[in-house]
């Protein structure tokens, strides 16, 4: 009688089991293991930087400001390499690849299976030839028990975000190097044009000398000084020429156009000072940036989409170790046969290798916050140095600006007063040096200026997603 009472007692504990069991199994499904992403804070004081930019915070990724240079040329030649550029076709690419990398994670991650059919004949002498024709169904259903594909997605996600806006990084670095690149060639169109400008004055200033010599008012010496200066500023126009080229056919590598062309165009617009800057010196500028500003960099913003990838094979990582669910299922056209049930896998002699795995995961996010620290205090000193700089020389500019037009007078004043006898060459070749020296100074202060102005534009993301389809990209994907 006792045997028979403890029957029930066993299958009930039997059944308590299973069923606490499959209660348990119940309440894992859903569950993500792992550390749940959270966006650092930015360490950084609202005020702490002074920055002359007039846009709102909304506005800059989409602001054209190469326009302030009123410039056709280059209004011209950057939307060209926007749409030509190889550095951003390839970011493209690499997006294209992100895209396809997510649309392969979630549920498409989680089923699997064939379709199986073969056809055989079989036969040998003297026998009758048996055919077999045979097909199958197999699939396979991974249960995510714990969030270990969720966090596969989530990746992801985070990775395609992250080439983004690294794609908006390079667009930032073509503008960087185009304008430049450009702001320098015209800088150097300008010099020739300063220097013939002293070539054809020192001309002037020999056939008087030449003229004095004749009747005697004049020495070789003289002469010779003259001749020696005219030969200085002649032998600087083929350096002039030379860089002013090189500027090109950085340009033509940069559109992925032939130079020849380019070359036409720069050479049919005259160089001035307000081809070097169209800018306006009094432009206002409002001090402080907020931290939010610094997160409109997008490579702010891609290295903390990959500090969240970083976070989110943390949880892929802890997932593995863990056992799993799936669900197998099979139909064979032989026999009419067929088979259906879960599959738990307990990963028991490689927990080694997985808690390595695990630990290397917590070791790379870690890295990849320093790597974001380390990408925000870049930012803040790009802002800070370029925005510094600006304010310099802008008030460099300035006073070399005074300089040309006082210089300017001088040389008239030394040129009328050498003409009657009241001053002398020297003095004359010595205001003529200044004079020459002081407009390629203010031509130079003027080129700084500008890549002032680029350098602050690009330190604030500035126009990175200008013709691009990076927020419809965004908009897309579901977080």
């Amino acid at each position: 009688m006792a045997q028979r009472l403890r029957k029930p007692r066993m299958m009930h504990k039997t059944m308590g089991r299973v069923i606490i069991s499959a209660c348990t199994l119940l309440a894992l499904v859903g569950c993500t293991v792992g550390p749940n992403y959270q966006p650092p804070e930015l360490d950084i004081q609202q005020g702490y930087l002074e920055v002359i930019h007039p846009e709102s915070l909304q506005r800059t990724a989409t602001l054209r400001w190469w326009e302030h240079f009123n410039d056709p040329v280059l209004n011209a030649w950057v939307t060209q390499g926007l749409d030509s550029n190889l550095d951003i076709a390839a970011s493209l690419e690499r997006i294209s690849a992100a895209q396809a990398a997510l649309r392969g994670t979630g549920i498409h991650a989680a089923i699997s299976g064939d379709l199986t059919a073969s056809s055989t004949r079989a036969g040998a002498d003297g026998s009758a030839t048996v055919s077999n024709d045979s097909a199958g169904l197999s699939g396979n259903l991974a249960i995510d028990l714990f969030g270990g594909i969720r966090r596969e997605r989530e990746a992801a996600l985070a990775n395609l975000l992250a080439v983004v806006n690294d794609s908006q990084t390079a667009r930032l670095a073509y503008l960087s190097a185009l304008v430049n690149a450009y702001v320098n060639a015209r800088y150097y169109q300008y010099a020739m044009l300063m220097t013939e400008q002293a070539i054809d004055s020192r001309e002037q200033t020999l056939t008087i000398t030449q003229r004095q010599r004749a009747v005697g008012s004049a020495t070789e010496l003289e002469e010779e000084q003259v001749t020696a200066l005219l030969f200085n500023a002649q032998a600087d126009i083929p350096d002039l020429n030379a860089s002013f080229l090189a500027q090109i056919y950085a340009i033509a590598t940069l559109l992925g156009e032939p130079a020849g062309p380019l070359l036409a165009d720069m050479q049919a617009s005259a160089p001035t000072v307000s081809a070097l800057l169209g800018l306006n010196l009094e432009t206002p500028y409002q001090a402080g940036v907020p931290a939010d500003l610094l997160r409109n960099r997008p490579d702010v913003r891609a290295a903390e989409q990959r500090l969240r990838v970083a976070y989110a094979k943390i949880g892929v990582a802890t997932a593995a170790r863990l056992p799993s669910l799936s669900l197998t299922g099979t139909i064979s056209s032989d026999n009419n046969a067929w088979s259906f049930g879960p599959v738990i896998t307990l990963p028991i002699f490689n927990q080694g290798a997985l808690a390595a795995s695990q630990d290397q995961a917590a070791a790379e996010a870690r890295e990849a916050f320093i790597i974001y620290q380390q990408t925000v205090l870049t930012a803040v000193e790009d802002v800070q140095s370029a925005n510094s700089a600006w304010l310099r020389d802008r008030h460099k500019v300035d006073l070399l600006r005074k300089s040309v037009n006082a210089y300017t007078r001088a040389y008239d004043l030394s040129m009328q007063t050498y003409q009657v006898g009241v001053m002398t060459l020297l003095d004359v070749l010595d205001t003529d040096r200044y004079l020459n020296s002081a407009r390629l100074a203010y031509a130079a202060a003027l080129r700084d200026l500008s890549a002032d102005w680029a350098r602050l534009q690009i330190a604030l993301g500035a126009g990175a997603n200008v013709n691009s389809n990076s927020t419809e990209i965004k908009n897309s994907v579901s977080e």
